[in-house]
Order: structure tokens, then C-alpha cells, then sequence
């Protein structure tokens, strides 16, 4: 007999050895651990003795440039990568401004899909660069024969017709969507802990900076006056003090930081949960846990449906030429591993590489967080409904370009006229010839090909037999 899911659970739940409280750890004394587990799990910590699993610089979630991911070592940079989605901006680096064609297919088993495609040759090797768009993801391909072609497309979507993107704006639409996920701004919390403090209300109800915690501060970026403040504000409110009159902010590898730091953030007298500081951090996704001295921190102190990393650190020789910072790492299970790997032992030197290490870690953890389920499934919603509006511009607007569809004025206008560019181009035909042939007086009739450069895509198979060919040289209208 299958036993009821509520009973499992609680079966589960009986049976489970849970963790350690925060609060059995305090009574037993010193030395403390950085971070514990919750008691029943949901979150892992990074083992420094652990070799972190963090994809090379050539897997498609993680930057392939020197600008876009590895600091430059030139310039003082210490070699820590940032693990962002390089595929993003494939389109950009690869196809806008080179001679290329777009397609949109409609209605596959995999949805709408919009495909790019490039012909390429290097060292006499002639090779299709292909990338193709669907609901889930991109796909990035350099193919050297037209096979590899064949198997990409006709494992999945067999028989369908992909329709030449035939709009002069195509690629501005386009590369607008692949890079709809590209963040270069980035807000995280700041919490600063006491010894001995368990719970949020205890966390969100500290108000002093001590000198320790204002030259970790110094360490993430320039304390700012949030009036009129003219970079990135990370919802900080920059027009009527309503979030405090000043916050910590910088610039990072052409990214933008702002930091919503607990002690900055408007305190309210009576107010046990001090909202208007959990309103901000609890929104983030990542926070930067300060502890000022030995004392364990457990990520499930703070409730959120947000918060899914920390980053804590534990200042020790504070305020000295010899002060160290000690970091841990927790987030929550679904969260995939993100570099770079804390050292064996975990403790930096003040200075330029331990501000450089930090960053990089506070921005990976970020970008690895919307790989959760929580945030994967937003962001497949998303890019569902944007690529469907993708498909259906690109689709109106070739039928608008010949003479195709209801337009408007200025979509006519944009397309060359009241019949679309090649309608338009072969009436001006038409008049040239008309003209020419006039003292002839006889009836004229004009045969115009106008040949486009397509690369060679392959054959589209439907059923049992072929449906077509397309190849780099393709009639697309004789009239």
C-alpha cells in the first residue's frame, strides 16, 4: 500500500538527525565554526579542502573574453574569473555587423525558434556557424559539413519550414533578446553580526559601525551620498532620503555595485523587524555577512524567498598593518557551485586581491543563484514570452517587406512603400524599363531575379522524403 505523501514526510522528518541548533553551539563555547547548516539541511557550505567543480572558461555558461570574464593580470588583476553566460552575447561578438542570415521557424515541437546562420572560412576549411533560439535556451554550433547540419535540426524538429528574416532591423531585435539577461548592475546585502546573535530581529536591529566594520566597507567600494546620485542606485532612493543619505557603491569590470548595507539603511524606532532595512536586503540575492568577531551564523536566520547565498567574513588584527579576513561561503542546495574556489585555509590579507576575490565571488554567486529552480523557472517564463514577441515581429515585418500583411504608415514607409521593398523595387524596374522602350510603343514585360546570399542550411526533411534545399545561393523572388 503506497503510503500518503503527509505521512512520508513526517516519516522523513522522524527519522532525520537533524543539525546542531545555533543555540547548542553557543553553549558549548568556543572555538565557534563560521557557519553552520540549518537543522534540517536545505543549504551546503564550500569545503576549502573540496576542489570546486567550476566549468572552464570554454563551457558555454561561463565567459569566453578577457573583458567579460578573466581580470586582466596586466592591470594589477589577480586571474579571477567571472562566471557569466557568454552565449548571451554570441550574436554580437560573432554575427551583428557580418554578412549573415536569420531565419524563424513557427510552431515546432519546441515552439518558435529563430535561427542564425553564418558562413565562415579559416585555413581552407569552409564551416556554418549556427546559432539556434527555442524556449529553453541557445544552442552554439561551428559545423564543418552539412550532416552535422542535418542532425542538429531534424532530431527535433523534423520537417518544418524555417522562413529567411527578410527586415533590415532583424539583428537589432535579435541581439535585444539574446542579451535580455545580461546584467552589468548588481545589488547585495551587507548585514553586520554580533557576537552571540541569532535571529533577524537582533541582526537588522544594529545600528554602530565599529572601526573594523567601516574598513571592511572601505574594502567593497566609496561611501556615497545617496542625493542626486547619478550611478546605478540598486532601488535606493536618491531624490527624498527615504532609504538614508548615504550607502557604499563601485565599479567592478564595467559592472555597477551598490550595496545595501544593514547599518545604513533607515532605522525605526518600535519597529522590532526593522522593515524598512529587511525590505531592501531581504530582496537581495546574495548578502555579504560581517561577523566582528568568532561567532556562527546559520542561513536560515533570515526569512526570504530571495536571499539564496552568503558570503561571510571575519575580520581578525583589525584596524593594523597585519589585519586578515577570514570567508566562508553557504547557499542554498539548488544552487550550483560557483567560483572561485576559497583557498585552503580561507584567510586573505587586506588588499587589492582580497577586494578583487570578493567581488568576483559576490557576482558569481548571483549569477550561479538564477540557476535555482526558483529563478531558472522565472527566467524561462520569461525568455518563452519574449522570444514568442521575437517571432512575431520578425514574421510580420517580413511579411511587410513583401508587400505581404497589414502594416501601418511608418512600417510601410520603414519597408519601401505601399507594396514592400521588393514589390517597390520591381514596380521602380518596371517604370526604368517602361521609359527606356517608350519610343518602341509596344508592350513590354519585364522578368526581374532578385538573388540573395543564403548560407547553405541542408535539406528539411518531412515524412519520408525531402521537403527542400536551401542553399547560399537561393531565388527568393522571380517574378
Amino acid at each position: 500500500m503506497q503510503i500518503p505523501k503527509t505521512e512520508e514526510t513526517k516519516k522523513y522528518k522522524d527519522d532525520y538527525i537533524p543539525y546542531p541548533r545555533i543555540e547548542d553551539i553557543l553553549e558549548k563555547g568556543g572555538p565557534y565554526p563560521q557557519v553552520i547548516l540549518p537543522q534540517f539541511g536545505g543549504y551546503w557550505i564550500e569545503d576549502p579542502e573540496a576542489a570546486l567543480g567550476t566549468p572552464t572558461s570554454s563551457d558555454s555558461s561561463f565567459c569566453e573574453e578577457e573583458d567579460d570574464g578573466l581580470s586582466p593580470g596586466g592591470e594589477g588583476g589577480f586571474g579571477y574569473r567571472l562566471e557569466c553566460n557568454s552565449i548571451s552575447r554570441a550574436y554580437r561578438k560573432h554575427f551583428l555587423g557580418n554578412e549573415h542570415m536569420n531565419y524563424y521557424c513557427t510552431a515546432s515541437s519546441m515552439g518558435h525558434l529563430i535561427m542564425s546562420l553564418k558562413y565562415e572560412e579559416a585555413d581552407g576549411q569552409e564551416s556554418l556557424r549556427i546559432m539556434l533560439r527555442f524556449h529553453v535556451q541557445h544552442i552554439l554550433k561551428l559545423w564543418y559539413n552539412v550532416s552535422c547540419v542535418f542532425q542538429l535540426l531534424c532530431d527535433d524538429v523534423t520537417g518544418l519550414k524555417f522562413n529567411p528574416v527578410l527586415y533590415p532591423r532583424a539583428s537589432q531585435l535579435i541581439v535585444s533578446f539574446d542579451e535580455h539577461e545580461v546584467n552589468n548592475t548588481f545589488k547585495f546585502g551587507v548585514i553586520y553580526q554580533k557576537f552571540g546573535q541569532t535571529t533577524e530581529e537582533e541582526l537588522f536591529g544594529n545600528n554602530e559601525e565599529t572601526p573594523a566594520f567601516t574598513e571592511f566597507l572601505s574594502v567593497l567600494g566609496d561611501n556615497i551620498e545617496l542625493q542626486d546620485f547619478k550611478g546605478f542606485r540598486g532601488g535606493l532612493d536618491v531624490s527624498h532620503g527615504q532609504t538614508g543619505s548615504e550607502s557604499v557603491y563601485t565599479t567592478f569590470r564595467q559592472r555597477e555595485i551598490m550595496f545595501h548595507v544593514s547599518t545604513k539603511l533607515p532605522f525605526t524606532d518600535g519597529d522590532i523587524q526593522q522593515l524598512q532595512r529587511k525590505r531592501h536586503i531581504g530582496n537581495d540575492i546574495v548578502a555579504a555577512v560581517f561577523q566582528v568577531e568568532p561567532t556562527p551564523f546559520v542561513p536560515d536566520m533570515i526569512a526570504s524567498n530571495f536571499l539564496h547565498a552568503y558570503v561571510l567574513v571575519q575580520a581578525e588584527n583589525p584596524g593594523t598593518d597585519h589585519t586578515t579576513y577570514k570567508v566562508s561561503v553557504t547557499a542554498r542546495e539548488d544552487v550550483p557551485p560557483f567560483g572561485p574556489p576559497l583557498p585552503n585555509p580561507s584567510v586573505f590579507k587586506k588588499g587589492p586581491e582580497f577586494r578583487e576575490f570578493l567581488l568576483t565571488k559576490l557576482i558569481n554567486a548571483e549569477n550561479a543563484c538564477c540557476k535555482s529552480d526558483k529563478f531558472a523557472k522565472l527566467e524561462e517564463r520569461t525568455r518563452a514570452a519574449l522570444l514568442d514577441n521575437l517571432h512575431d515581429e520578425l514574421h510580420r515585418q517580413t511579411q511587410a517587406t513583401v508587400g505581404l500583411g497589414s502594416t501601418t504608415d511608418e512600417e510601410k514607409l520603414e519597408n519601401g512603400g505601399h507594396g514592400g521593398l521588393l514589390e517597390s523595387f520591381k514596380v521602380r524596374c518596371l517604370v526604368l524599363d517602361h521609359l527606356k522602350t517608350q519610343s518602341l510603343r509596344r508592350p513590354v514585360c519585364v522578368f526581374v531575379n532578385i538573388c540573395m546570399i543564403l548560407p547553405c542550411v541542408g535539406v528539411f526533411r518531412q515524412g519520408g522524403g525531402v521537403c527542400g534545399v536551401v542553399c547560399r545561393h537561393t531565388h527568393i523572388l522571380q517574378c
